[in-house]
């Protein structure tokens, strides 16, 4: 449901603004205001969403706490809405497990792959569905295909036969994003996450109909790091282009921050330039003398659902810094005792930062969603601001890495830029965890042998990432004509090239 503003947006970015606005008035201590927040975001007497105001309130109180990092509440015994919550005034409080969470009181229990006839049905006299069910599983009662689901297996027969479409299988909204396969229903029939199998791609939140999943933020610690006396830049994705709508220009964007509480701005295509020029030396170096194909590194959720389910195709991931973190590591090389917050589409991006390998380079994850709760929170009008200057200093193709084949694409360029001599490369992508699999599989058997392969979690790229505002294909428009503009096309053009091998050698110390 990217790109469709519905009520479960609005709902989120209230709580976002509603957390933003306690953490930028926070002082000495004082959390007394996270009780009355559910009443803002829910005013009145009546209910709007659901049965009860009071269910939409305690929704709102478990919102507002994984908002600001905390974890989800018992719900068989009974706790403060503020329980834990001192731990999150601290800036340096990093995200703990589970990242995705269920809010099971606000699970609709959606059924789960069920074949069901519909009021469509015209009882026709040929009965296709019933000819063609292998399990005999299909009866006429009352003029009326049944179908005895105790019997059913699920091949779809019956679906793909009814003339008048009449027979339709129910998929839980969650489960069937899922790549992982990682949701089922729990005893009570609500949706269950297996957090051994998830990789907190998000596809799930951003397609629950019900808003019953969410994720942690760190919008709360953010605001405290920004209102200290160490500066905070804002690392921002490529996949900004477009997403505060058509009054927020890329002109706008320092300014925007710097209102917010920011030092400063840096894209993060830069950091793509960057992990262009590395992932193309290791596929000339590595493919195929030591590696029998060589898959891009950018997407977390792609590069662990690769760890988990192909541990040993794994290894043929290149071992290239991505974007987010050389970014952060050269914000604080240019910048020392600085803290770097990264801000993009992407749920999985709060999951690699937590890693103690990265935490020294990336200090806080926020998203596009998120931020616009600060917006909110601030009241900015993006209409009344000044333009000032551009963020610069990437590529086109650094910029194009928010879009599928965008990756792929910049590092053939860079071959063939800087390795005239090494010959075509061989380029397979996938979108969406589902095809990864697939690729990967295919991998596995030895069919992408020579090849560099691009994975990316998301459909259509990190431009339909969960936390992105803007409907991907509007965003990957944007971004084309970002690109356009861009003063250098290749990332071998880039004046910060000559910092890699430096922020490189830092991975090592």
């Amino acid at each position: 449901m990217r790109g469709i503003y519905t009520s479960v947006n609005d709902i989120r970015k209230r709580v976002f603004a509603e957390v933003a606005k306690l953490s930028y008035d926070y002082k000495d201590g004082d959390l007394s205001q996270m009780s009355e927040i559910p009443y803002r975001v829910i005013p009145g007497e009546v209910s709007t969403y659901r049965e009860s105001v009071f269910l939409e309130r305690a929704i709102v109180r478990e919102r507002m706490r994984l908002a600001m990092g905390l974890n989800l509440r018992s719900f068989s015994e009974h706790a403060p809405v503020t329980e834990g919550a001192d731990e999150c005034v601290q800036p340096e409080k990093y995200y703990q497990p589970p990242l995705i969470n269920i809010i099971k009181f606000a699970c609709h229990k959606c059924p789960d792959n069920i074949v069901r006839v519909t009021d469509s049905c015209q009882g026709c006299l040929a009965h296709p569905c019933k000819e063609v069910c292998p399990v005999k599983a299909i009866t006429f009662k009352d003029g009326h295909s049944v179908i005895d689901e105790s019997k059913c297996i699920k091949c779809g027969k019956c679906i793909s036969v009814c003339p008048y479409n009449a027979i339709m299988r129910l998929e839980r909204p969650c489960s069937k994003v899922c790549g992982m396969k990682a949701i089922s229903s729990d005893e009570y029939g609500r949706a269950d996450i297996d957090q051994d199998k998830c990789v907190s791609c998000g596809m799930c939140l951003a397609n629950c109909p019900f808003g019953a999943i969410a994720d942690k933020a760190q919008i709360f610690q953010v605001i405290q790091a920004i209102k200290s006396d160490v500066p905070v830049y804002a690392a921002i994705a490529p996949a900004v282009s477009g997403q505060f709508g058509k009054d927020m220009s890329p002109e706008k964007l320092r300014t925007a921050f710097k209102l917010l509480g920011f030092e400063d701005i840096m894209e993060v295509a830069i950091g793509a330039d960057l992990c262009t020029i590395s992932e193309a030396r290791d596929f000339v170096d590595e493919v195929p003398e030591k590696l029998p194909f060589m898959a891009t590194s950018c997407c977390p959720a792609w590069a662990a659902m690769a760890k988990k389910l192909f541990p040993e195709q794994a290894e043929c991931i290149s071992m290239a810094l991505t974007p987010m973190v050389l970014t952060g590591r050269l914000l604080k090389k240019m910048h020392p005792g600085c803290k770097v917050a990264f801000i993009g589409p992407c749920a999985a991006k709060k999951l690699e930062a937590s890693r103690k390998t990265v935490r020294s380079d990336i200090d806080f994850v926020l998203t596009f969603e998120e931020v616009l709760g600060m917006f909110e929170a601030k009241q900015v009008d993006f209409s009344e601001l000044a333009d000032d200057e551009v963020m610069h200093g990437a590529s086109g193709d650094g910029r194009g890495f928010a879009v599928s084949g965008g990756v792929a694409d910049a590092v053939v360029n860079c071959i063939n830029e800087r390795y005239p001599d090494f010959g075509p490369v061989k380029v397979e992508k996938a979108e969406g965890l589902d095809n990864c699999r697939k690729m990967l599989t295919l991998a596995k058997a030895g069919k992408y042998d020579g090849y560099l392969l691009e994975g990316m979690a998301c459909p259509g790229g990190c431009v339909a990432g969960a936390g992105s505002i803007a409907p991907a294909a509007a965003t990957a428009k944007d971004i084309a004509a970002h690109k356009k503009v861009s003063t250098i096309q290749h990332a071998l053009d880039s004046d910060y090239k000559k910092m890699l091998e430096i922020l490189e050698e830092s991975d090592n110390d």
